[in-house]
């Protein structure tokens, strides 16, 4: 493989200060016109598009909520168009701790969520599978096309991050953002992609997946009714539910979260991302 020089790639990360548990928009300007242009970042394959406007490569990754803070690698290998000899390159990021907020979220729920049945575990091991099944799918065209929208015009009743205490016992962080809307509020897609999941699972409730493509998942829970079955194509900005309080739910909210290549990112920082 042919060495590049660092002073002919610019390698450059939205936002610039990398945290765990965010999402990161990579962008790369080589030395050459290429043909492809991937790269592995924290173990993961990255798969970059070609913005004809600016002359550059992008992809978006993250960086999982369990990332400790330290440097990390960027692998790049670059197909040229004028050559069959791959191009490589590295560039290092500093990655820091994030600072969640450490609110502790006491909440009171059915004792079916914290002390299930025979029967309702039965239907919690179901849901695991069906989790296991397609979150963590990588499909290879990109479908997302832009900046990422908020599913629906209301408050943020809960953060990234925040700790849970459910009937008194400790829950793992709350890796999504929630809405506070009534019963019935239209649930917009938050960019464009095909409908992964659309069914009832025990904690989720009804909940629609939308797969953006590359990994990129955006999960809708608690719905109080579907518009969209799996399998649709679906445009930001569409309907593709109500919300309700369906599953684990204290009340009716819309719980949004997003995963990458079978992690969890936070959404309110996805949001803010200018993509191209």
């Amino acid at each position: 493989m042919l060495p590049a020089s660092a002073a002919t790639w610019t390698v450059h990360a939205q936002p610039t200060r990398l945290v765990n548990g965010a999402p990161v928009l990579f962008q790369v300007k080589p030395p050459a016109k290429l043909e492809s242009l991937s790269g592995t970042w924290l173990g993961h394959t990255v798969a970059f598009s070609y913005d004809a406007s600016t002359k550059t490569w992008f992809a978006l990754a993250g960086v999982t909520f369990e990332t400790a803070p330290g440097k990390y690698s960027l692998d790049l290998t670059a197909q040229p168009a004028s050559s069959k000899t791959p191009l490589t390159f590295t560039h290092t990021f500093a990655v820091a701790r994030a600072h969640y907020p450490q609110i502790k979220v006491e909440l009171t729920v059915e004792r079916k969520f914290t002390e299930p049945s025979p029967e309702q575990q039965e239907q919690i091991a179901e849901g695991v599978k069906i989790k296991q099944d397609y979150l963590s799918r990588v499909t290879p065209a990109r479908e997302w096309d832009g900046k990422f929208a908020v599913p629906a015009d209301a408050a943020i009743a809960d953060v990234f991050g925040s700790q849970r205490i459910f009937n008194g016992k400790a829950q793992r962080p709350h890796f999504g953002l929630d809405f506070r809307v009534p019963t019935g509020t239209p649930v917009a897609a938050m960019n464009s992609g095909t409908v992964l999941l659309a069914r009832f699972l025990y904690f989720e409730g009804n909940c629609v997946v939308i797969d953006h493509g590359q990994g990129l998942l955006t999960l809708y829970f608690h719905l109080s009714e579907f518009k969209v079955k799996e399998g649709d194509s679906v445009k930001l900005g569409q309907e593709i539910g109500l919300s309700g309080g369906t599953g684990r739910a204290t009340g009716p909210h819309l719980h949004v979260a997003v995963r990458w290549q079978g992690t969890y990112l936070d959404p309110a920082r996805l949001l803010q991302l200018p993509l191209p």
